[in-house]
C-alpha cells in the first residue's frame, strides 16, 4: 500500500499517532530504527503501513531539511543492515508535501512479529514509542500466521524440543539474539523464549531452528550439509585430492567451511626489487566465504536431499546451491544489492551469529574482493532448481589479457 499525497499531507498536519512519526532531521538514527521496528510490529493491529516523515517538525511545519542523495541512501540502507530483524519491508521516497520536501519512510507490518531492533522489541501505542512488555510480546507472537509461512518458519510436526542443542542455544544464541539486559530480567521459561524468537510454534520446533540448532540436523533435513571436493584437474573425472561432508549445527558448518576454504587457497610470492615481496592468493578467501555462506542461506531445504556442493578444480571453484532464484530475484537484478529471502528465519539466525553483517551485500562484496585480487568476475548460472557460481583463478585473468 502506498499513501497518496493528500493522505500524507493529512498525516503531516495531524497529531502523531501509532501510524505516523514526524522527525525534523535524520540525525537520531537509533530513534528512526526503533520507530521502524515499532511500525513493523503494528501492535495496535492497524494492518496499514506506518510512516516516518523526515523533514517535518513536531507541529507539522516544514523543517527545510536538505534531502541529499547521501541522506536518502542512508535511510534505504537501514533495510539490509541487519539491526532490525526479521528484515522489515520498507520504502524510502522523496515527496513534496504542502510545498515541503520530505523523506517518507513507509514500513509494512510484519507477518513474523515480534520484530527486534538490536535484540529489543519496540512498539507504538498512540504517539508513544516504548519497549514492549511481556504481554505485548505475547500478543505479537500469537498473531503470527501459521499459513503462508516460508519452509524454515513452519513447525516440524515430527520433532520435539529434545532435538535441540539446548546448552548452545542458552549460552550462545539467546545472548546474541536478545539484548543482554532484557535477557537478564527475562523470567520466562526457555521454551517461551524460543517461541518469542520464532524457533518453536506451540512447543514444536520450526524447520529453520532444526537446521540451525538440532543436535543432528540431518535426521530432520537430510540435505542440510555441504559437500566439498578438491580435484587435481579441470574435469569432474580428475583425480580426487580431498573430499569431505560438513554437517552439524549451522554455526559448526560455517566455521568448518571457513577453515576449509582458507586451507585450500594457495598464496604465491613474487619478489619485486631487493626488498619488496608481494603475496597473491589464487582466490581471496573472503570472496569464497561470502559466496559459500550466501549459498547456505538462500538454498532450498524443502523436499531435497541435495547438499550445497563446492567443487574445487585446478582452475576454478564451483559452488552450487539447490533451488532456483526466489521471489522477485531475476538474473538481471541478482547481485545488485537487492535480495529476497527463501529462508528469512535462517537469515536472521546467521545475522545473530555474526555470519551476515549486511544483507544484500554478500555478492557485491565478493565481486569487489575478486576484482581487488585480480580475479575475473564471478560467473553465475541459473537453472530452475539450481544456482551455480564459478570463480576462476588469478591466472585465468592474466591469461585473458
Amino acid at each position: 500500500m502506498s499513501y497518496t499525497d493528500a493522505e500524507l499531507e493529512a498525516m503531516m498536519a495531524d497529531l502523531e499517532s501509532d501510524l505516523v512519526e514526524r522527525k525534523e532531521s535524520a540525525q537520531d538514527r537509533r530513534k528512526i530504527r526503533r520507530n521502524i521496528c515499532a511500525f513493523a510490529n503494528d501492535l495496535p493491529r492497524n494492518d496499514k503501513p506506518g510512516v516516518l516523515l523526515i523533514g517535518v517538525r513536531d507541529d507539522g511545519s516544514c523543517a527545510s531539511l536538505p534531502l541529499t542523495d547521501e541522506l536518502l541512501s542512508r535511510l534505504v540502507a537501514i533495510h539490509g543492515e541487519g539491526q532490525v530483524l526479521p528484515l522489515p519491508s520498507i520504502t524510502v521516497q522523496k515527496r513534496v508535501l504542502r510545498g515541503c520536501e520530505v523523506a517518507v519512510v513507509t514500513v509494512v507490518p510484519s507477518h513474523e512479529p515480534p520484530v527486534r531492533f538490536q535484540g529489543r522489541v519496540w512498539v507504538r501505542v498512540g504517539p508513544s514509542l516504548r519497549e514492549a512488555s511481556v504481554a505485548d510480546e505475547q500478543t505479537l507472537a500469537e498473531r503470527r500466521r501459521a499459513t503462508d509461512l516460508p519452509f524454515d518458519s513452519r513447525p516440524a510436526a515430527s520433532a520435539s524440543l529434545e532435538a535441540f542443542d539446548a546448552d548452545f542455544m542458552r549460552e550462545r544464541y539467546l545472548p546474541a539474539a536478545i539484548d543482554r539486559e532484557v535477557l537478564a530480567r527475562n523470567t520466562r521459561p526457555f521454551r517461551h523464549q524460543l517461541h518469542s524468537l520464532r524457533l518453536v510454534k506451540a512447543d514444536v520446533p520450526t524447520w529453520g531452528a532444526l537446521i540451525a540448532f538440532a543436535k543432528d540436523p540431518l535426521a530432520f533435513v537430510p540435505g542440510a550439509s555441504v559437500q566439498f571436493l578438491r580435484l587435481d584437474g579441470q574435469e569432474i573425472t580428475s583425480p580426487i585430492l580431498n573430499q569431505c561432508t560438513l554437517a552439524g549445527r549451522l554455526d559448526e558448518i560455517v566455521r568448518q567451511l571457513d577453515d576449509l576454504l582458507g586451507l585450500n587457497v594457495a598464496t604465491h610470492t613474487r619478489v619485486a626489487g631487493s626488498l619488496t615481496e608481494q603475496r597473491h592468493p589464487d582466490y581471496p578467501v573472503d570472496a569464497l566465504r561470502q559466496l559459500a555462506q550466501n549459498a547456505i542461506m538462500h538454498r532450498s531445504y524443502e523436499g531435497t536431499h541435495t547438499p550445497v556442493r563446492i567443487y574445487w578444480y585446478a582452475d576454478r571453484v564451483q559452488i552450487a546451491s539447490p533451488g532456483g532464484l526466489y521471489g522477485r530475484m531475476t538474473p538481471d537484478n541478482f547481485g545488485q544489492g537487492d535480495t529476497d529471502y527463501r529462508n528469512p528465519l535462517l537469515a536472521e539466525i546467521m545475522a545473530n551469529l555474526g555470519f551476515a553483517q549486511r544483507f544484500g551485500l554478500g555478492i557485491p562484496m565478493a565481486k569487489e574482493a575478486l576484482r581487488a585480487n585480480g580475479n575475473p568476475p564471478p560467473e553465475f548460472r541459473f537453472e530452475p532448481q539450481l544456482v551455480t557460481v564459478i570463480v576462476r583463478t588469478r591466472r585465468a585473468s592474466r591469461q585473458a589479457k
